[in-house]
């Protein structure tokens, strides 16, 4: 009888040594199981940037108080973000700059943070009601605080310029920006068609400009380049998307802005925007060159993200991205609206890829979980 227990006890012992192992391996299977995520996320920034620092983090800059400066998002995984407060306060008596903070782009140099943004500039003699220029600020830590480099912005071209974005080559920088609408009408065939409607008298256009840049970002080199700009005739490829704002009836402006550009083999991609930032047809085209000043060429695959409300999805406003690689997959942020968060821009994170053939392809809008492996 006492044979019989201890070799029950004994039988006991085995299964639940056997069960908790199981469930160490179950539990050490879920947790190297990726991360999930779902758009959009829970950080209402427009122009969203992604920096992953040299600590190993994520941190995440956008437009968020356009007449205050701008804050931080922070994660580990990708999937849940923090707030990290204030990074940069502009309208001080010491700042050249006075409102409208948008699209910050922040790069480690060396142990350092530089934080590229646009704003407008004190400086207005002719009182313009558009007065953006590009300026730059620098850190020691991504969180901030994040102090002017100079009195005044990186230059003045004579116009309006936001949506500052910076390529590292070679040695050398490029910037690259967008020339304003404002006070920019250009003649067209589809100017000359919301004429004939009796709509707009003329059509305003912002353009995409590329130059470099000094090492130590204090002033342009050389004449920046016109590299993008809505098309003129309306039988071409790129029209009908670019132009919904006006064809639409929305307002008289066709935009090219928020550039963004990264290299892929020998090729350089452009990412960039058209349509009423503000509107539903927001929605993102690409160019490639072979050179990081051009000439582009827009993709026949154009656009490739855009709402998906007649798709039966529920996002709208899709655009102003940027591409962030992470263990090899790419992935495409940008800003966007569904129907429950109304006029509300929240950061949505998509797959893309660029297929053997050049094509550059989002994989988005998607609203469904997705897995990340951060």
């Amino acid at each position: 009888m006492k044979q019989t227990s201890v070799i029950l006890s004994l039988f006991v012992f085995l299964f639940l040594l056997s069960c908790n192992t199981k469930n160490k391996q179950s539990a050490e299977s879920t947790s190297a199981e990726p991360a999930a995520f779902q758009n959009p996320l829970p950080v209402a920034f427009g122009d969203p940037f992604i920096l992953k620092a040299s600590d190993g983090k994520y941190y995440m800059y956008g437009t968020d108080n356009v007449m205050d400066g701008y804050g931080v998002s922070i994660s580990t995984d990708l999937v849940n973000w923090e707030d990290g407060g204030r990074i940069y306060r502009g309208n001080t008596p010491e700042s050249w700059t006075v409102s409208n903070f948008w699209a910050p782009e922040v790069y480690e140099i060396d142990g350092k943070y530089y934080m590229l943004f646009s704003a407008d500039w004190k400086h207005n003699p002719t009182n313009e009601l558009e007065n953006f220029r590009i300026g730059v600020a620098v850190s020691d830590s991504p969180t901030g605080p994040f102090k002017e480099m100079m009195d005044r912005p990186i230059f003045d071209p004579g116009y309006p310029v936001i949506d500052g974005n910076l390529l590292f080559e070679d040695g050398k920088v490029y910037l690259y920006y967008s020339r304003c609408c404002y006070k920019h009408p250009v003649e067209s065939e589809i100017s000359e068609w919301a004429k004939k409607q009796g709509w707009y008298d003329e059509i305003e256009e912002s353009w995409i400009y590329g130059v470099e840049m000094k090492p130590d970002f204090s002033d342009i080199i050389g004449e920046p380049q016109l590299l993008l700009r809505p098309p003129v005739k309306m039988d071409d490829k790129q029209a009908e998307w670019e132009s919904r704002s006006v064809t639409s009836h929305e307002v008289n402006r066709r935009w090219t802005e928020g550039s963004y550009i990264f290299k892929e083999g020998d090729t350089y991609y452009m990412m960039y925007s058209a349509n009423y930032f503000g509107g539903k047809n927001y929605a993102v085209g690409y160019a490639t060159s072979k050179s990081p000043l051009g000439p582009f060429t827009k993709a026949d695959n154009n656009p490739v993200l855009q709402k998906n409300t007649e798709a039966g999805g529920v996002v709208t406003g899709t655009g102003h991205c940027m591409m962030f690689k992470n263990n090899d997959q790419m992935y495409c942020v940008y800003h966007g609206r569904t129907e429950a968060t109304g006029e509300e821009r929240l950061v949505f994170i998509d797959k893309m890829e660029i297929l053997p053939d050049g094509k550059l392809v989002v994989h988005g809008p998607t609203t469904s979980p997705q897995s990340i492996n951060p």
